[in-house]
């Protein structure tokens, strides 16, 4: 029992911990605050869904393992149970299965064992809620976040019209499929048969989509890493983009002050008694509070029966209305990322000025280091850490992951071929031994080969733009259809990338023709494809060889140059570029210039109100200064005022003179001043 408890807190953990990345990333792109809730556990749900494969799937793999070395030793406890059916013309015993005892088996139970019912349900989990996500959920959502009507039914009419092209793709291809199915004289139409036609279809779709992001990852997140090595290239390319995010934020702004222009005449012509007023109120709760603030109110009546005015109709306020959601989100975004890339423009400025730096101290033209590490980031050390020991830490990783990267590469071309085994991650797998620490192995090699592929996949999501319609910022600058669009791509992926590690181990039976090889627990959810041949045995066999021809692609940049030709610019070596880094360069010292001097002024400002405080200060000390000594000359006198006043008699002075000497001639029994 103990032991099954641990069994299940590794599992609970991984699970927490792949939570927590995905709420982390979550929380990096998106703008959790302002954002609606259901997006927000819609997305996550989709990214978890989708993370999760990296850890699960390693503990079904060693699992796997443990049953097929159970099976090939006879000793499994199931298999002890499994017996031939009885021949009436030989005994029992005949047909008997020869069962090894528990004792002299050789399989070792793997350290993170989880039961075989466990595995089945979770993985029918998120399989199954990963399909209704991505072609269900996520896809009304994603069009009904950035529709412009003002109803629910309104919204869902216009998200059901938006995704009728998208639906259309995966009919197409349910189609084929099915009239494939139906050609063939040997397969009936059924619901189990249909059910694999579905998941073939999204499979299909799927693997598509896998083998263009893996012909771009695995060769951009090698070399990028590569260049952020060489400061003087990173530099340039910062530049680029300085200049064109800076074009993009002077477009934004422009559009920004001409949709605020066209909402404000709309609020001057619909007042408060009109029946589009509430559609003009949801249309200024999407503009900034300040512009709110500076609308006049006017509550005015208006006959509008009566008066004729210019009143926009409900299908030019819901034009706006988007236009209002578009302009707001591409005005932030771009001005969130010209600072953030100005930033970065100056630290590259500053390794660049301190690589020759005699005494390696490193010098920020911005002020000392803030950051959460000050105590312990000294300028000694920030040197050391910037010029020297990131660049070279940086070119290991990247020399690492290119040979991954090649490893992969030669992997998807060979791992169909099973004789001999020529798929280098299924070599390495199959020929580690069945001990605890080979379990170990199996699972940490599974989870880096995973990790790698979907970080080749997801980075590639992340990293591409559809004009202003799909953009993954950082920063929380990622709007609400982005995030949705982001979570629908990662669940259709998840599945075939599953399928696709499960074929470079060669643990998928049908790939490799050998009914020897038990199946995961995935593999059984997700079922084979072999009713469609053509699919089975040929598009997801053979597909994945075209990476070789994207990755050269890749490598050669003939995306890039291809919308460089068509008027998208790209950071390649040419005049064109180089104007457009010249550009960003001046941009960026004018903006230096300018920050420079707002420190000045504000070190100004400081030191001036500083030296009026001082002022004040003195001034204070010298007025209660002046109060104490009078505070003291104020009580001496009043000492003095409180004893009594001896009225002046001539008569009386003789009298009292001897009356005082008689009194001096005895001890004195009263005050200091009884002798005046």
């Amino acid at each position: 029992m103990r032991k099954m408890a641990d069994h299940f807190a590794v599992f609970v953990l991984g699970l927490l911990a792949v939570f927590a990345v995905s709420l982390f990333t979550l929380y990096s792109y998106s703008n959790i605050r302002k954002q609606h809730v259901i997006v927000t556990v819609a997305t996550l749900i989709a990214w978890y869904s989708s993370f999760i494969i990296v850890f699960i799937l390693p503990l079904d793999i060693s699992a796997t393992k443990y049953k097929q070395c159970q099976k090939d030793h006879n000793c499994s406890l199931e298999n002890s149970n499994n017996i031939h059916e009885t021949d009436p013309h030989h005994g029992f015993l005949a047909n008997m299965t020869t069962v090894s005892s528990p004792s002299s088996c050789p399989c070792v139970e793997p350290w993170s064992w989880v039961p075989q019912t466990v595995l089945s349900v979770f993985w029918k989990i998120v399989y199954w809620g990963a399909q209704v996500l991505t072609w269900l959920v996520l896809p009304i959502m994603n069009s009904y976040a950035s529709a412009g009507e003002f109803t629910v039914i309104g919204k869902l009419k216009s998200a059901i019209i938006a995704n009728l092209i998208y639906y259309a793709t995966y009919v197409v291809i349910f189609c084929i499929c099915l009239i494939y199915l139906a050609t063939q004289p040997y397969v009936t139409i059924d619901l189990e048969n249909l059910k694999v036609i579905g998941i073939t279809a999204s499979n299909t779709w799927g693997l598509f989509l896998l083998v263009l992001l893996y012909g771009y990852g695995l060769v951009d997140i090698p070399r990028s890493i590569w260049q952020s090595s060489h400061t003087l290239y990173m530099l340039q390319q910062t530049y680029f983009k300085v200049a064109k995010v800076t074009m993009e934020y002077s477009e934004a702004q422009e559009k920004y002050d001409d949709t605020l222009e066209d909402v404000r005449r709309s609020v001057e012509v619909i007042k408060y008694n009109h029946p589009f007023r509430k559609y003009v109120d949801t249309i200024l709760s999407k503009c900034p509070e300040d512009f709110r603030r500076s609308l006049r109110r006017n509550d005015d009546y208006v006959d509008y029966n009566e008066q004729d005015c210019s009143i926009p109709t409900e299908k030019s306020l819901i034009k706006m209305h988007i236009n209002v959601m578009t302009t707001m989100r591409n005005y932030t975004r771009t001005q969130s990322q010209k600072e953030t890339l100005l930033h970065k423009a100056i630290q590259l400025e500053d390794d660049i000025a301190n690589q020759n730096s005699s005494n390696r101290y490193y010098k920020r033209s911005t002020g000392e280091y803030n950051g959460y590490l000050k105590f312990l980031y000294s300028p000694r050390l920030e040197w050391w850490w910037r010029i020297v020991v990131r660049s070279l830490l940086l070119k290991v990783f990247a020399v690492t992951l290119g040979v991954f990267s090649a490893m992969v590469v030669w992997s998807e071309c060979v791992f169909f071929i099973s004789k001999p085994v020529m798929s280098l991650f299924a070599i390495f797998i199959n020929g580690l031994g069945k001990s605890h620490s080979a379990y170990v192995s199996i699972e940490i090699i599974s989870i880096l080969v995973l990790a790698y592929l979907c970080v080749c996949a997801y980075r590639t999501v992340f990293k591409i733009r559809v004009f202003n319609y799909y953009y993954v910022a950082s920063n929380h600058q990622t709007d609400e259809n982005s995030l949705l669009f982001s979570g629908m791509l990662l669940s259709r992926l998840t599945p075939p990338l599953c399928l696709n590690f499960l074929s470079l181990i060669q643990l998928d039976s049908h790939v490799t023709k050998d009914n020897r090889v038990l199946e995961t627990e995935y593999t059984k959810i997700m079922g084979h494809m072999d009713v469609i041949s053509f699919i089975a045995n040929g598009f997801n066999v053979y597909f994945p060889i075209a990476i070789v021809l994207l990755c050269c692609a890749t490598i050669f940049k003939l995306g890039s140059r291809l919308l460089h030709c068509i008027g998208f610019e790209q950071f390649i070596d040419d005049d064109i570029s180089q104007e457009i880094v010249d550009e960003g360069k001046s941009y960026v010292q004018r903006e230096k210039i300018k920050s420079a001097r707002s420190r000045d002024q504000l070190q100004r400002r400081t030191a001036l109100q500083n030296s009026i405080r001082r002022s004040e200060l003195d001034v204070e000390a010298r007025r209660y200064s002046s109060k104490s000594r009078r505070g003291q000359d104020s009580d001496r006198i009043e000492l003095l005022s409180d004893q009594d006043v001896v009225d002046y008699d001539p008569t009386n002075v003789h009298d009292g003179y001897l009356r005082g000497k008689q009194d001096r001639s005895k001890p004195s029994s009263g005050g200091f001043f009884d002798d005046i």
